[in-house]
C-alpha cells in the first residue's frame, strides 16, 4: 500500500516503522550534492548504475559534465548513423521504383506480342540490372515438350512450377545457388542466386513463370521484398492475357 503523504510534508516510512519521514524533492537533492561535492567517489557503484563516467576532473571530484556530454555525443552519432542508413534505403527504394516504372512501360508499349517477349527477355535486365531474365511455361497435352526456338523462353514438364515454387506459392528466393537448366537454359551455368516469379495468365492455360538470374551470389535471397517484383508479374499476366484474347 502507498505510504500517505501528510499536510506537513511528511510521509509514513516504507520500512513498515509507521515513523513519519520528509519527502525529499530535487531541490533537496541539488543542495545535498552541492554540500557533498566528493558524493559519487564515495558512491562509485551508484556512479556506473547512473551511466556516469569517472573520469577525475581533480582529486576526488568526478567530472561529470563530461560523463553527460560524452553520453549524448554517443546518442548523436547513433542518430547520425540511423539517418545516414535511411537515407540510404530511401534512395535505393527510389531506384528501384524508378526501374520497376520503366520496365511496366516497356511491356506495355510493346507493340506486338513477340516484341513484347523480347523487351521481357532482352530488355529489361539492362532496365532492372539484373543479369539475365527469361519466361518459362508449363507443357500441356496439345502443346510442344521441348523449349521454344525463342531465346530466353522455355517449356517445363508438367508440375515443374509447382516442385520448384511448392503449390500455391507465388515465389521463390535463392542465394547461393546454381541456376537450373530448365528455367535457365544454357545460361543456368552462370546463375548463382535467382528469383522465380509464378504467372497465371488464365484459368484457361497452364502456369507460367518469370526467372530472374544473378552471377551474384547474394542479389536475391529470401529475406528481399517482393511487393514491386510482384507488381511486375501481374502487369506481365495481365498484358499476356490481352495479348492472347485469354478468359481471367
Amino acid at each position: 500500500m502507498a505510504s500517505g503523504r501528510g499536510t506537513d510534508g511528511t510521509v509514513t516510512a516504507p520500512d513498515g516503522s509507521g515513523r513519519q519521514v520528509k519527502v525529499i524533492t530535487a531541490d533537496d537533492v541539488v543542495a545535498y550534492l552541492k554540500a557533498h561535492p566528493d558524493f559519487f567517489t564515495k558512491h562509485a557503484d551508484l556512479a556506473g548504475e547512473l551511466g556516469l563516467a569517472s573520469a577525475v576532473q581533480g582529486p576526488g571530484v568526478i567530472d561529470m559534465q563530461q560523463a553527460i556530454l560524452k553520453r549524448l555525443r554517443s546518442e548523436i552519432d547513433r542518430l547520425k548513423s540511423e539517418r545516414t542508413e535511411i537515407i540510404a534505403n530511401s534512395k535505393q527504394n527510389q531506384i528501384v521504383q524508378n526501374r520497376i516504372q520503366a520496365a511496366v512501360i516497356s511491356i506495355i508499349q510493346a507493340t506486338t506480342f513477340e516484341k513484347m517477349i523480347h523487351v521481357v527477355t532482352h530488355e529489361l535486365p539492362e532496365l532492372l540490372d539484373v543479369d539475365f531474365i527469361t519466361l518459362a511455361i508449363e507443357a500441356t497435352a496439345d502443346a510442344p515438350k521441348k523449349a521454344t526456338s525463342v531465346r530466353g523462353v522455355y517449356v517445363l514438364a508438367p508440375g515443374a512450377i509447382d516442385a520448384a515454387i511448392g503449390p500455391e506459392k507465388h515465389a521463390r528466393l535463392r542465394s547461393n545457388v546454381s541456376g537450373e537448366q530448365a528455367f535457365f537454359g544454357e545460361i543456368a551455368r552462370f546463375v548463382q542466386s535467382d528469383v522465380l516469379l509464378r504467372l497465371r495468365v488464365s484459368s484457361g492455360s497452364p502456369d507460367g513463370v518469370m526467372c530472374f538470374g544473378s552471377r551474384n551470389p547474394e542479389a536475391f535471397g529470401p529475406d528481399m521484398a517482393t511487393e514491386l517484383l510482384f507488381f511486375l508479374a501481374k502487369v506481365l499476366e495481365n498484358t499476356i492475357r490481352a495479348w492472347l484474347d485469354l478468359p481471367e
